[in-house]
């Protein structure tokens, strides 16, 4: 393969002229005649048995070039690409042969390549931190979960319904005057504040007690996924059968050697703030980096191709579908009971990906200006970290992932711990 020119068409598209020599084409065009041969037939030959320069005298010389220039150009592209010191986009390709036989291929192709990025300011971004504080009182919320855990579910007979219990009820939908479809129930167990039912149905049903029949009004929402629903008024005709409570058990010495490792309440207690102060750094340390990762892709300065955008989408989408598989759910089943269509599940994406993408070519530009390269010795000591994540060998991790795209990861990591340690802390407004 040869580069013979590569110019600037338009924004991020370049024209390139490549040579392929002639014996590396005749090879091609004859490795397309052996898969062809079986299945084409001339008289006086067996099928798959004719030779191939009467083939070539029956339908054309070029009968096969169309196919070798398909096997051909793709790796020849991005050789070129790599020569010229241009970064492929997948997207499409617009491919005008030139020239094609034995004594070579020549063709032109526009591609798709990244952007030109500049990128200023990006030490000394600011960004408010998260309270590492632990209180008494966040050790309490814990333990109150745990003690819900093991709680026991109880009926409530001295008093009304409150936030937090669980209503056994007979719902009935009503519609101008009619019962409407999906809104009638028996015996349904709500809990009460989890915000399960449309706004304000939750709320009308605390205060009364088991035994009571009444009637509330609500709206549904402007958005309700039923048409004929949405920003509806009704009435829902109720009857609470029973009130229930969870009842916790107390927390005693008794209690923790039952939940925990400890044997005391104040041990456990002490456990329990050391794990929180250790989530609290993880968060702030999150927090900390989502409002630089922001603020990076507002001084990202680049006119980017709209097919990176597209790209990052397909991964979003399968990584959403893969996720799905692995709890046993077809992504189209899905689609299809949820009346999600692909047009929206991308459009509920898009954002992400455009983030994605901008923050990935931001963190590539400080690292290509503060001199962050990735050398083969750190690649390779990458590959052995995920291998030993993912408990497969090395060879498997090489064979998905390309050395290029490892070396960004470790790349745009570095970037990101050097845009960190530069950040300034500012007060809540």
């Amino acid at each position: 393969m040869a580069l013979k020119s590569s110019n600037k068409v338009e924004t991020n598209r370049y024209e390139l002229v490549v040579e392929i020599d002639g014996e590396t084409f005749m090879n091609a065009v004859n490795a397309v005649y052996k898969r062809q041969a079986k299945k084409i037939t001339l008289p006086g030959f067996r099928k798959g048995k004719a030779p191939r320069r009467l083939i070539e005298k029956e339908y054309g010389e070029g009968v096969f070039y169309e196919d070798a220039i398909k096997d051909l150009y793709p790796d020849a592209i991005v050789e070129a690409a790599k020569e010229a010191g241009l970064e492929i986009v997948r997207d499409k390709v617009d491919l005008d042969v030139e020239e094609a036989g034995k004594d070579g291929l020549v063709f032109k192709a526009v591609i798709t390549v990244t952007p030109e990025v500049e990128i200023k300011d990006y030490k000394g971004i600011e960004y408010v931190p998260v309270s590492l504080d632990v209180t008494d009182e966040d050790i309490d919320e814990e333990i109150k979960k745990v003690q819900k855990r093991n709680s026991r579910l109880v009926t409530v007979e001295d008093r009304a319904a409150e936030n937090e219990d669980i209503a056994v009820i007979d719902f009935k939908g009503i519609l101008d005057g009619e019962a409407f479809e999906g809104g009638t129930a028996e015996n349904y167990s709500l809990t009460l504040g989890s915000g399960s039912f449309i706004p304000g149905f939750e709320d009308q049903v605390i205060g009364h007690k088991a035994g009571e029949e009444f009637t509330i009004d609500v709206t549904f929402p402007e958005d309700y996924q039923a048409d004929e629903l949405k920003g509806k008024a009704v009435q829902f005709e109720i009857k609470l059968h029973e009130v229930k409570t969870h009842e916790l058990p107390e927390v005693d010495d008794e209690f923790v050697k039952d939940v925990s490792e400890f044997d005391t309440v104040d041990a456990y207690r002490a456990d329990l703030k050391t794990k929180l102060e250790e989530s609290r750094k993880s968060e702030a340390d999150n927090k900390k980096e989502q409002q630089i990762a922001e603020k990076l892709t507002e001084l990202l300065e680049a006119e980017v191709p709209q097919a990176m955008y597209e790209n990052q989408l397909d991964t979003i989408v399968d990584e959403f579908a893969m996720n799905l598989r692995q709890q046993g759910i077809d992504l189209r089943t899905y689609m299809q009971y949820t009346g999600l269509t692909e047009d929206k599940l991308r459009e509920t994406y898009a954002d992400r990906a455009k983030s994605q993408v901008d923050l990935r070519l931001a963190l590539r530009k400080i690292a290509e200006l503060e001199g962050l390269k990735a050398t083969d010795e750190d690649v390779e000591a990458k590959c052995s970290e995920l291998a030993e994540k993912y408990n497969v060998e090395v060879a498997r991790i090489k064979a998905v992932f390309s050395a290029n795209d490892i070396a960004g990861d470790i790349e745009a990591e570095r970037a990101m711990d050097l845009v960190k340690e530069n950040a300034v802390e500012k007060a809540a407004e």
